[in-house]
């Protein structure tokens, strides 16, 4: 991690303690080594922020291309690692979007991602999406399961005094298995189901959507 992103985690990290009521389970799954993707639901613009100074690794995010279209978000998310993706593009950049995420876990960096691809505003789990499995397959590296929950209560300017209890909770490591040549659909949906259930296995049975006949494994 580099200098000034520790200074920033350090300035910033009381701030988010007084702004939200929130708490972390399982910091101790993190792999403190070694390239790691890291798949959590998605409810609110807070969840990348409360996994970052949740967590204790830096993690390389992948955003919408959209949120790179303001020049001062843009020279932040790049300070910070963020990868650009154009969610409705074609073969040639999904393909450039997949080898920037190759590259990044190459060296041996976290990589965070939201299978769902957008947010869900009600905080149930919404159906994934293929491309986090794909890289997983490709990648051949182990997939941190994350569940947030509380988030969708972040609404109008109540919350600020009514400070609805959040709980980042982290699962443990697992792998899909390494794909070295092409994936087809069938395969990539069935690994995706089996990330999203992982996601699931870690909110309340109430927010685990299509999810929900999953048991969680730790009980």
């Amino acid at each position: 991690m580099t200098f000034s992103r520790r200074v920033f985690l350090a300035v910033f990290r009381p701030l988010l303690s007084i702004l939200f009521c929130w708490r972390v389970v399982g910091r101790e799954n993190v792999p403190m080594t070694g390239p790691v993707i890291l798949a959590a639901n998605h409810v609110h613009a807070a969840d990348p922020f409360l996994l970052l100074f949740g967590l204790p690794r830096w993690i390389d995010f992948m955003a919408k291309e959209e949120l790179f279209r303001s020049a001062p978000v843009r020279a932040f998310l790049r300070w910070a690692g963020t990868l650009s993706i154009r969610r409705a593009g074609k073969a040639r950049e999904k393909q450039e979007v997949l080898d920037s995420a190759l590259e990044v876990l190459s060296k041996g960096s976290m990589l965070g991602m939201f299978p769902e691809g957008s947010r869900s505003r009600d905080g149930i789990l919404s159906q994934g999406k293929t491309g986090c499995a794909l890289l997983a397959a490709k990648a051949d590296v182990p997939i941190l399961p994350v569940g947030i929950c509380g988030t969708d209560r972040i609404r109008g300017i109540g919350w600020l005094w009514k400070r609805p209890p959040i709980v980042v909770k982290v699962g443990k490591p697992f792998r899909v298995g390494h794909a070295q040549g092409r994936t087809g659909r069938s395969q990539r949906q069935q690994l995706t189901t089996q990330i999203m259930k992982e996601i699931a296995a870690l909110l309340p049975p109430e927010n685990r959507g299509v999810y929900g006949e999953h048991e969680n494994r730790e009980g």
